[in-house]
């Protein structure tokens, strides 16, 4: 059967699917929905660049609770703080399915805590958090490596002299080097040549997950794995990292103490051990290596993309930039290293990071969740194999739970009298039993290296304020932010 042959035998595959799950969900309770064509679904009146932006326009027809079709796979998104929150909180063992994402169901080969589901999913997720909260997650420990990284940061931009440079892949060296003390033992040096092109593979990953061919994948992954294009290139780079994580495991097995475990890897080696005779074992190679995969960029992308995004922000907003100087100041002086018990005394500071992560909204649809089985919401049915967005787009903008969400506005997380303020609605992690598993990490980076930053530099660019737009330049799975020139004038 030649190429075309196949594609039309597809279509009408697709086709029939498509006709049974519209008669399906006349049956069933299904939320309302903008109408959808055969095999491309709603795929014509969603924008390709921005695709979170014509969820919430359709919700302003349809309601917070609505079904749409992506291609063939039926959706339902769930818009604004109240939908999203009775979803994965309220009824948050029901939500917790992850849906099978094509794109990183062929990079992890449907291994590893990302991706997984059931008891696969509660065992690694278990043992990941016990783990990384052993070697230090979101404590002394992992405070202390975070400072020493924030030397080699600083250290690093120093050389620069005033210079105009691109902070990406230096920021991106320094994130990824903490999740890297966690998983391989060990930090890499700026200078390390594989390092860096390990990190360049990264950023090119989440660039194609984050763009309408991407997207495309996500759709059709049977018709774009026959087609040539990126993304073939894309899945090459993507077992160059895998290849990297095998060797480390490799090295890992030839020196194992299991009396001495160094690393999250040393400690999954030994749980593998300990169960190599429990046939429904969930601790064996191939989780090992995608749980790897997942932590490696997870770890890295997010956080190094949130740290550009606030420089852009501190540039753009010299008086913002200013008065965090102060407050460090006055606090800290130029002296110290920044450590986690400052937060309290640092509310400007601390507001500032908050709305970097709520404005910059990183992840506008969360990574999609997915129904197990039929679920019950609002007084509607969402049908086994059902996508479910949950959009924290609309939370993180919602007019609702912001005064000016549209707006970089630090006030969102200040009281009257200037102390922080928590807002239930930012959840840039996503919430309940999926939300992200290095929160605690995130967290901690984000304030101990821009703290130490501010202390040191004053951040500008060459052309100006006004040429900083804080507008994302990809928009999909993921918001990534543009990339600048920055000078660091040191203090």
């Amino acid at each position: 059967m030649d190429f075309t042959a196949t594609l039309v035998l597809a279509a009408l595959v697709s086709a029939l699917l498509w006709l049974l799950t519209v008669k399906t969900s006349r049956k069933s309770r299904l939320p309302p929905g903008p109408t959808a064509l055969p095999l491309i679904g709603n795929l014509p009146q969603i924008d390709k660049h921005a695709p979170f932006k014509s969820v919430l326009k359709f919700s302003e027809t349809y309601g917070p609770v609505m079904t749409l079709y992506l291609g063939w796979q039926r959706a339902v998104a769930l818009v604004g703080y109240e939908a999203v929150k009775e979803a994965l909180v309220d009824q948050g063992e029901e939500f917790t399915g992850r849906g099978p994402l094509p794109f990183i169901m062929k990079a992890t080969k449907g291994y590893g805590l990302g991706i997984s589901n059931g008891e696969r999913w509660r065992q690694l997720r278990r043992f990941t958090l016990t783990t990384l909260r052993d070697f230090g997650m979101g404590r002394k420990g992992m405070e202390e490596w975070i400072q020493e990284e924030s030397r080699h940061l600083r250290a690093r931009i120093q050389t620069f002299k005033g210079a105009p440079f691109d902070p990406t892949f230096i920021l991106s060296r320094t994130a990824s080097n903490v999740i890297c003390c966690l998983v391989f033992g060990q930090r890499f040096s700026y200078n390390d040549e594989q390092f860096l092109r390990l990190l360049h593979i990264m950023s090119e990953i989440l660039k194609f997950a984050s763009s309408p061919l991407g997207q495309m994948y996500n759709i059709f992954p049977w018709i774009m794995e026959r087609l040539p294009g990126h993304q073939h290139t894309v899945f090459a780079q993507v077992n160059e990292v895998r290849e990297f994580i095998k060797a480390k495991i490799q090295e890992h097995k030839d020196t194992l103490d299991p009396s001495s475990p160094r690393d999250y890897i040393d400690c999954f080696l030994i749980r593998i051990n300990q169960e190599k005779d429990n046939p429904a074992t969930e601790f064996h190679f191939d989780n090992l290596v995608a749980t790897v995969l997942n932590l490696f960029m997870a770890g890295t992308e997010t956080t190094s993309s949130t740290l550009r995004y606030a420089l852009s922000v501190l540039v753009k907003y010299s008086d913002i930039q200013e008065k965090m100087q102060k407050q460090i100041d006055r606090v800290i002086g130029k002296d110290r290293c920044p450590c986690m018990e400052d937060r309290k005394s640092l509310p400007f500071l601390d507001a500032v990071i908050h709305e970097v992560q709520r404005f910059l909204d990183i992840i506008p649809f969360s990574l999609p969740h997915y129904a197990l089985r039929d679920i019950s919401f609002r007084g509607y049915t969402i049908p086994k194999d059902t996508v479910i967005l949950p959009m924290l787009h609309s939370v993180l903008k919602g007019e609702k739970e912001w005064a000016t969400p549209w707006s970089f506005n630090p006030e969102h997380f200040l009281d009257q009298n200037g102390n922080f303020k928590k807002n239930p609605a930012f959840i840039p992690f996503s919430a309940g039993k999926r939300a992200c598993v290095g929160e605690s990490l995130a967290r901690m980076e984000l304030f101990i290296f821009l703290v130490s930053l501010l202390q040191h530099f004053t951040f500008s660019c060459a052309e100006g304020p006004d040429s900083i737009n804080l507008a994302a330049e990809y928009s999909s799975f993921a918001n990534l932010p543009r990339r600048y020139e920055i000078i660091a004038t040191p203090r």
